[in-house]
């Protein structure tokens, strides 16, 4: 990680290009008082160069920069200053990633709709742990995943994704909550589109409802016990395996099943800038590395 301040530099363009509506001439969110030294856009890019980079652990990020690569962050902020700020600037870092989404996928029409587990905590210490229960709107809960056949304690990750792979938007709910009400939260966003699931979104009534309201079609397997039972095409199934390959990428590169957040904003805030890093990686990828979009293992290495 010699060259680490050339890609930082190289992420920081790209931040303050896509945010330039919305920074001052500092690169800084305008506010009321003195402008930090260590500026807005520099936390965001920090932040998203160290899970481009697979550094997991702030302490970790830190001990690194401080040792290594001093010379090159003047005016470097603390670790829990860094923590506190990269929380306060989730809604830009949700910006930038939604820019660059649209750049990626500009006309897209086909999507697939899944979702993963994000257990926070071992299954034997959910009763008696805190973590992510400030709120009861928010609080985790039991689930069973039915894919790896496991019961955890925690969240769901409700992804949507284009063909190609790029995650176009994601919601967390409790572990608890099935699949299928995720549909309700992103139907008006998808106006006549293809929409792409796994039995775990089978519900004729609510396929009927979806296209009758939004034009929006969703397809499904069919269970082998139906009446009629026709087999998915070959092409759907295979599409709908990108989703799959994507969470994957999510989990070893990115540890997206690691949790080190106490608190539900901190979870959020690893989890936007986990996805961000992976999309900021694609677009690289596509416009700036003229790489396959999703070789992201070692695009910045």
């Amino acid at each position: 990680m010699h060259n680490l301040h050339l890609k930082f530099n190289k992420i920081l363009a790209l931040v303050k290009d896509t945010l330039q509506n919305h920074l001052d001439k500092t690169g800084n969110v305008p506010k009321v008082g003195a402008n930090p030294k260590f500026s807005d856009a520099k936390v965001i890019a920090l932040s998203l160069m160290a899970e481009c980079l697979m550094i997991d652990s702030e302490n970790y990020l830190f001990k690194i920069l401080h040792s290594q690569h001093k010379q090159h962050f003047p005016n470097l902020i603390s670790r829990s200053a860094y923590n506190r700020r990269r929380r306060r600037l989730l809604t830009q870092t949700t910006y930038l990633r939604q820019q660059l989404v649209e750049k990626l996928i500009p006309w897209e029409d086909t999507f697939v709709v899944d979702s993963m587990p994000l257990p926070i905590s071992q299954f034997a210490r959910a009763k008696r742990t805190r973590i992510c229960k400030e709120s009861y709107e928010t609080a985790p809960d039991f689930g069973f995943c039915a894919a790896q056949q496991i019961t955890y304690f925690g969240y769901k990750l409700h992804s949507i994704c284009s063909i190609d792979g790029v995650v176009s938007s994601f919601d967390l709910s409790p572990a608890s909550v099935a699949d299928i009400h995720y549909l309700q939260d992103i139907r008006s966003r998808y106006p006549g589109c293809l929409l792409l699931g796994d039995k775990a979104y089978l519900n004729h009534e609510l396929q009927l409802e979806l296209f009758e309201t939004n034009r929006l079609k969703l397809h499904t397997p069919m269970r082998r016990n139906q009446k009629d039972y026709v087999r998915q095409p070959a092409l759907f199934r295979k599409v709908r395996k990108r989703i799959e390959t994507a969470f994957s990428q999510l989990c070893d590169q990115f540890n997206m099943q690691r949790n080190y957040a106490k608190t539900f904003e901190g979870l959020m805030t690893r989890i936007i800038a986990k996805i961000s890093g992976f999309t900021l990686l694609q677009y690289l990828n596509k416009f700036e590395f003229n790489n396959k979009l999703n070789h992201v293992k070692h695009a910045l290495i």
